[in-house]
This record gives structure tokens, sequence and C-alpha cells, in this order.
């Protein structure tokens, strides 16, 4: 599957916060509309897909030009991006039968 078919690269983000597990359904939210207004005001294409919690730690997927706009998204919102790397390539158990063997 092209994930590039949009013409933006997609990046995945870890980023550490103590207790995440335990976010609250209304600080989930509060979160939300912060990363909403950090990406209003960058000024260009960008798309966060999906955000998973898991443990310590948020798991995001966010669709831009380059890992400069996912970093300047966090400083904007206030988050930590311990970890910001391209995703190159996606497949699954439908992958399998995309290619003969």
């Amino acid at each position: 599957m092209d994930i590039q078919a949009t013409g933006m690269k997609t990046f995945l983000i870890e980023r550490e916060v103590p207790g995440a597990a335990g976010l609250t359904h209304v600080e989930l939210a509060d979160i939300s509309r912060t990363s909403n207004r950090a990406v209003e005001s960058l000024g260009i294409p960008y798309t966060w897909i999906v955000t998973y919690v898991a443990g310590d730690k948020l798991y995001c997927i966010h669709r831009t030009e380059d890992a400069e706009a996912v970093r300047e998204h966090a400083r904007r919102g206030g988050f930590p991006a311990d970890l910001v790397v391209e995703v190159v390539a996606e497949f699954g158990p439908h992958t399998a039968d995309e290619v003969a063997a």
C-alpha cells in the first residue's frame, strides 16, 4: 500500500506521559483541543490521524510535510515528542495475499 499517496509523509510520534493510562475522557478531550489548536496555528498541511494510549506513553500518527512540522506542533501544544519517525511502509494480514509467493 502506498502510504504517501496524499503527498504528505506519515509520522509515528512517541510521547512519554507518566500516568497516561489513567487519563480521563475529559483530560483526553482537553489534550485533543490543545492539539487541534496547535495544528490550526501551523498554517501548513497537517493532519492528526489518531493517538493510542498505552501505559505511560502516547503513540500518535500524524501526516505532514516533514518531521520538523511534527516537532513544531509539539512545541506549540506543549507536548513531549520523544521519538518522531517517518513511517515508510504499512502492512498487515492482508499483505500476505497481495503478492504471489
